[in-house]
């Protein structure tokens, strides 16, 4: 599932932690991201914009990943010196609620090398339409 999209992103994100290395902000590396991407001719979304319902109500919060590429993989950034379990959580609240299946965090603020994560939602429930619409 999205196996050879995944690994030309990982390729991308390898590419600007290679130029880059480790200490600058998030905003600087979602940036060269989004550049190196670009350059790749790999397709993404950049903060789009998810509603968010309760009871098939609309709720006025919004999340908004990082990424979106090929239209059907999340991506969260973090520039922070270890993972911790909420930025998985943050991850997979924008999969559920994105109704995608495929996500990946990378933390470009790890010293050495990129942190990265794949997780895979199986158990994604229906949440109504307006939702998946997007891409």
């Amino acid at each position: 599932m999205f196996k050879e999209e995944g690994y030309r992103l990982m390729g991308a994100a390898f590419e600007v932690y290679n130029e880059l290395g480790y200490g600058m902000s998030e905003e600087i590396y979602q940036q060269s991201l989004e550049i190196e991407l670009g350059m790749q001719g790999i397709p993404f979304l950049t903060k789009h914009e998810l509603k968010v319902y309760y009871k098939n109500r609309e709720l006025d919060t919004r999340y908004k990943p990082d990424l979106f590429v090929f239209g059907g993989i999340v991506v969260e950034l973090k520039a922070v010196s270890e993972l911790a379990t909420e930025h998985e959580a943050q991850l997979f609240n924008y999969m559920r609620i994105a109704r995608k299946e495929v996500g990946y965090l990378l933390n470009f603020g790890h010293k050495g090398t990129l942190q990265w994560k794949r997780f895979i939602l199986s158990d994604l429930h229906e949440q109504g339409p307006e939702n998946a619409d997007f891409l």
